[in-house]
Order: structure tokens, then sequence, then C-alpha cells
């Protein structure tokens, strides 16, 4: 939401730059609707597609499909209307996502994750692949201007500081208001310790990305009297040391001062606590499945052999209490059970008595069955 309400104000700047025009109420009327047009169309788009997907026979790669083209959908309908495209798809996904469970089956979500997982890393990638094959004729440009490489490094340098100091005061803010007006989702006899380090290890942690190039590669190239835009390369360039900087000097010491800072010392009886409740949950959903299946289908089913292995299988389940035994040691033969088990597989794949997909399940399952482990 910050990115798109970022992104509208940024067209109104665009604008007025290049009309050398700004009348603020007529500004806020666009500004309006651009953000609730943006909004609304990105809901109704949504329940569409929702719709769609409920009514129409499809299956896991055709919804996935449909999760790659919504969001296009989403921001070109909204552009028509010349409302805010990227909150359409901000408003539009979220509201999907929130009831994916309702019309996505479950392999349309596991194998839909992995697409989607895959897909905006090649597209973070190949953002970053093109602003470095633009880099030299940027730094063209500068100098063609006049203006000295170093005074653009030195711009950039400045404008990622001014980032940094400002999000650090903004997380200070946001610390402060917290304190004042939401006192009770804080635990504040941990919270007075470290809250004074929080905001800064929260300042150094917005580093910079696709969004902050869109935005600059979104200046138009020229005005529209036909004149280049002013400083349009200067502008791209210091994007790009902002982001340079960010990722490399942020990313590369944060470890490092969140090992010395240790903002989060204190909070291993926090975690004691979500732990307990996390297999109280577990056994409560098992007590609660045995218990459904009992009252429900015991006597409709009594004697039928299937239904005597579901009750003894969720029994046996609501009597287990933790899983104590799965220490390290446990968990390591089984995950090397699971790699020989994928190794057999894929030898027998190399047969001709087996069939490939059958093969590919197999080893799905087994996939599957060491995620589980992590969270035993």
């Amino acid at each position: 939401m910050n990115d798109a309400s970022s992104l509208i104000i940024f067209r109104f700047a665009l604008v007025a730059v290049g009309t050398g025009q700004f009348v603020i109420q007529e500004a806020a009327v666009d500004f309006l609707w651009m953000l609730f047009g943006g909004v609304s169309i990105g809901l109704l788009v949504g329940l569409v597609f929702i719709w769609i997907h409920k009514h129409l026979s499809t299956d896991a790669p055709s919804d996935i499909a449909l999760t790659l083209v919504e969001p296009y959908f989403m921001y070109w309908i909204a552009e028509q209307f010349h409302c805010s495209g990227v909150l359409a798809v901000v408003t539009g996904g979220l509201f999907m996502s929130a009831r994916r469970l309702t019309y996505l089956s479950s392999s349309s979500r596991i194998k839909g994750y992995s697409v989607w997982e895959s897909f905006v890393f090649l597209l973070n990638g190949a953002v970053f692949l093109i602003i470095g094959l633009d880099l030299p004729e940027i730094v063209s440009g500068i100098r063609a201007h006049g203006t000295p490489l170093k005074v653009a490094i030195g711009y950039g340098v400045l404008v990622t500081a001014i980032l940094i100091i400002a999000r650090i005061i903004s997380a200070y803010a946001g610390m402060f208001a917290t304190i004042i007006f939401r006192r009770q989702i804080a635990h504040q006899a941990q919270f007075r310790k470290r809250r004074w380090f929080l905001p800064i290890i929260l300042g150094l942690t917005g580093m910079r990305g696709v969004v902050s190039l869109a935005a600059a590669l979104a200046i138009p190239l020229t005005l529209p009297n036909g004149e280049a835009f002013p400083h349009r390369n200067l502008i791209l360039f210091i994007t790009f040391v902002a982001i340079l900087l960010t990722l490399v000097i942020q990313g590369l010491t944060l470890p490092y001062i969140i090992r010395k800072v240790k903002p989060f010392q204190g909070l291993e009886d926090q975690e004691e606590i979500e732990r307990n409740t996390r297999q109280k949950m577990k056994v409560g959903l098992r007590n609660h499945v045995y218990n459904f299946v009992k009252e429900k289908y015991a006597e409709e089913y009594k004697g039928h052999a299937g239904m005597e292995k579901i009750l003894k299988h969720w029994e046996d389940q609501s009597k287990v209490q933790d899983s104590s035994w799965m220490d390290e040691t446990s968990r390591k033969i089984l995950l090397e059970i699971f790699e020989e088990q994928r190794q057999y597989l894929s030898l027998l794949n190399k047969e001709e008595e087996y069939d490939e997909d059958i093969i590919r399940q197999q080893i799905q399952q087994i996939d599957l069955e060491e995620e589980r482990l992590k969270y035993v």
C-alpha cells in the first residue's frame, strides 16, 4: 500500500514537472479518484476471477496460468479508467489471496507457490539486468550534460543517506505512536529494554529494489513540449546507486549489527510460550478431528473396515502429545532415507516398465514429507 500510494504521488510530481502547473484542488480530486477507483476496480476484478476459478473446470496448471495473468488485467483495466493500476493489483491480490482456500485446490496452491517464487526471482533478475545493460548509456548521458561522474556518485550517496535516516526517524515515530496508542500489543517488560534499538534495525532493513527502479524508469523521456526531461539520466543513476548501496552495504552489515546490538535478546520466554501454544493447538486439532469422525461416521459405517482404520489412525494421532522423540539423530537418519529413496526412484525412471508420471508423483510425496519433517 505504501509503494502504491508513493507511486501515485510520484505520478503527480511528474505531471507538475512536465507541465509546470499544479492546482491543489484538482490534484486532490484526482488523487482520491486514483486511490478509491484503483481499490474498487481491484476488488471487482478479483471477484470476477474468483468466480471464474470456482465455476470453470480448472486444474492446477490453468489455475496457475490465471494467477499469472490476473494482475495484468487488474492493472490494465484500472489504467483505462485513469486509476492507480498498482493499487488495483495490490488490493485485488490481497483480496484473492485471503480467499484462496475457497477457490484453489491444494495442488494448485502447492504448485503455484513454487511457480510464483521462481517467477518473481526471474522478474527481479531481469529488471536489474536491464538497468545494468543501460548503465553505460546513462553514464554517457550524465557526462554529456556536464555532470562529472564523481558528483553524480556523491549525489547518490547523499540521497541514500537521507533515505536511511528518514526511515530510521519514521521507525522511531511509529514506535512512539505504538507506545502512546497501542500499549497493549507490546510486552512492556521486554519492550523497554530493546525499544531504542529496534527502530535502528528497522531503518537499516529498508533496502531499495525493483519499486524504486520502476519509479525512476517511469520518468518520460521528453516533456509535453518535446524537450528532454531534465536530469533524467542523473535520476536513474542516483536510483541505481541507492539500490546498490542499500543492498550491498546494509545487506552485508545488518547481520553484524544484529549480533552486536542483540535487539531480540530476552525473547526466549516468548518463544517457549509460542512453542507450547503451537503444541497445544496440534493436540487439540487431533482430538477435534477424532471426535468429529467418531460422532459423524462411526454409527453410519459401523463395522466398515476402512472406517475402523480411519478411527484407529486419528485415535493414535490424538494420543500423541508431543514429538520429543524426533531428536537431531532421528531427523538426520530420516533425511538420509528420503535422499536414498529419491536416488532409487531416479534409477527406476530409466526403465521403460515404470511410468514417469508415477515416479514424479512419488518423488513429490517424499519432498512433501521432508517439508513436513521441518515442522515436527
